[in-house]
């Protein structure tokens, strides 16, 4: 049976109601995730499952990540609509799209060519004009643009990334997944203005792992 033109907004309007339900409470976020197609970041075999509450798959062995994982990180990263946010990982753009919907500028770093020119695509599309990209290895950020007010890292770092931190203001906020293993924690370090780190552990999640220098092939 053909799709009509309600279902997609019908399936958003249970996905944020299923946010909503899990914790992800903050207006402007679920505003951000209303306003942010996801069906235009997920490949076409899945289309149909754009609006479920799960990670996909897309190009280069990556993920979109869960729509409630992308709700809680950007929550929890306390953006502000004056903040440089520094994202590592671009992958599909999604995420990078909702941040883009909260922050003056987003500057996102992928290491697969194959995944920056479709996201830089989408966001064309999409007309977002605060979003600067760059094809690198994340593990190192974007120091040349520094210092960032936030800084959201979509793969899981193996321990505490001193580099990314090393390039937020003194009250920046950094939120990542940190971890070796198949479940990493996500964590949450706030500047506290004298050069330490307030540190909390938020909860248990998948993702994929954080990789040294770029991808030559994809």
């Amino acid at each position: 049976m053909a799709k009509t033109p309600q279902e997609p907004n019908e399936g958003l309007a249970k996905l944020v109601l299923a946010l909503r339900s899990q914790g992800v409470t903050e207006p402007k976020v679920l505003t951000a995730i209303e306003k942010t197609p996801r069906e235009l970041f997920t490949p076409e075999l899945f289309k149909e499952r754009a609006f479920e509450d799960s990670a996909l798959p897309i190009a280069c062995g990556q993920t979109i990540s869960q729509p409630f994982i992308v709700g809680l990180m950007t929550q929890a990263l306390k953006v502000e609509k004056r903040d440089r946010v520094l994202e590592i990982g671009t992958g599909s753009g999604y995420q990078t799209a909702i941040l883009s919907k909260l922050a003056r500028l987003v500057y996102t770093v992928e290491r697969y060519r194959t995944l920056m020119k479709e996201a830089e695509g989408r966001f064309k599309q999409l007309g977002l004009t605060n979003v600067i990209t760059k094809f690198g290895d994340g593990g190192e950020g974007w120091p040349e643009q520094a210092p960032f007010d936030k800084c959201m890292v979509t793969a899981a770092a193996p321990g505490e990334p001193t580099k990314l931190l090393q390039q937020l203001k003194p009250t920046g906020v950094l939120v990542a997944p940190i971890g070796k293993g198949p479940v990493q924690t996500l964590r949450r370090y706030t500047g506290d203005g004298a050069g330490g780190f307030q540190v909390e552990d938020l909860l248990d999640v998948r993702f994929v792992p954080l990789l040294e220098g770029v991808a030559k092939e994809l």
